[in-house]
């Protein structure tokens, strides 16, 4: 896909799952077990031991019917790494040019990660094809509706502060799509690999997801 067929195929999906996982081996089954809740992209990030390479393995088992990006980058040779390991988007906490340039050198969408008004505006004027606001629990839905009043231009995405059952009111409050991980991926469910746990928590996350778009269709 080119860049902005992947874009646009994340803004679809409404969901992008991010994974940080101390045991790499469950990585896929963990994948594969949103997935049949309904959730097809995943981020994951450079906490996980071995990223680049995980992200490697998990792009050949699954990259098929996945969306694979990779996560919490902090500079641009991590973002040339992941993607020439097969991740397909990047994202990163902070707002950094070059992370920018280095995903779009590979027609690869950028997702960094801003706070303010101001940083959002500069990195969509970089290129950014999506705003991560992170922490958005520091900020709330509100913040949303205050910022694309004045700017409607912008697609951002919140990580922090979604649930399950909120996932669709974000998307209410101007969102483009929602990162979601600790409320999706039960850390306790992992480790005792009951994965059912997470495909029912990806089917409830969905079902908000996609009565918010039905909503907002309608409008």
């Amino acid at each position: 896909m080119s860049r902005n067929e992947i874009v646009n195929s994340l803004i679809d999906a409404g969901v992008v799952a991010v994974i940080r996982l101390s045991d790499a081996s469950k990585l896929i089954k963990v994948a594969e077990s949103i997935n049949k809740g309904g959730v097809s992209a995943i981020e994951i990030t450079m906490t996980v031991p071995n990223a680049i390479k995980v992200i490697e393995e998990t792009s050949k088992a699954i990259g098929d019917f996945i969306n694979i990006g990779v996560g919490s980058v902090l500079n641009a040779q991590t973002a040339k790494d992941a993607i020439n390991a097969g991740a397909k988007y990047v994202v990163s906490p902070i707002f950094k040019k070059e992370i920018v340039e280095a995903a779009h050198s590979m027609d690869i969408p950028a997702m960094p990660g801003c706070f303010t008004p101001t940083e959002i505006q500069t990195a969509y004027e970089a290129g950014a094809d999506i705003i991560k606001v992170f922490p958005a629990d520091c900020l709330g839905m509100a913040f949303f509706k205050g910022v694309l009043a004045p700017m409607p231009h912008l697609k951002m995405m919140p990580t922090g502060g979604v649930t399950l059952t909120n996932g669709g009111d974000w998307l209410r409050a101007g969102a483009c799509a929602v990162g979601v991980g600790s409320a999706l991926l039960n850390q306790k469910a992992i480790k005792n690999e009951e994965y059912d746990v997470l495909t029912e928590n990806a089917k409830i996350l969905k079902a908000s997801i996609n009565a918010a778009k039905a909503e907002l269709s309608a409008l």
